[in-house]
């Protein structure tokens, strides 16, 4: 029999999921949802000294928004790869010391 802790657990990711989904369905980067950091970051920027001139460039990027997201995705992947690794690495150990007593 699954546990009421399991049932309640797996209800509450499924609002967190939808409930977002809902809530910004049609909207996009056009209507100010999901604009990143660095696009506030330039704007604000523009109001307190408008006449900033930027002093760092790129060495180099991407041909195209695409490829952009690629490489991120990429990044992440391997964090998530890292960070995996790490975690079943402290739990082999973990198991390893209780096995050993």
């Amino acid at each position: 029999m699954v546990q009421a802790k399991t049932i309640i657990g797996l209800i509450i990711v499924a609002i967190l999921i939808v409930f977002p989904l809902a809530f910004y369905s049609g909207h996009g980067e056009d209507d100010g949802y999901f604009g990143g950091s660095d696009d506030q970051g330039g704007e604000e920027i523009e109001k307190i000294d408008p006449g900033y001139e930027v002093w760092a460039q790129p060495l180099w990027e991407p041909p195209s928004g695409e490829i952009e997201s690629l490489i991120f995705c990429l990044e992440t992947a391997i964090g998530a790869i890292i960070l995996g690794y790490v975690f079943g690495y402290w739990r082999g150990q973990d198991k390893a010391k209780k096995g050993k007593n």
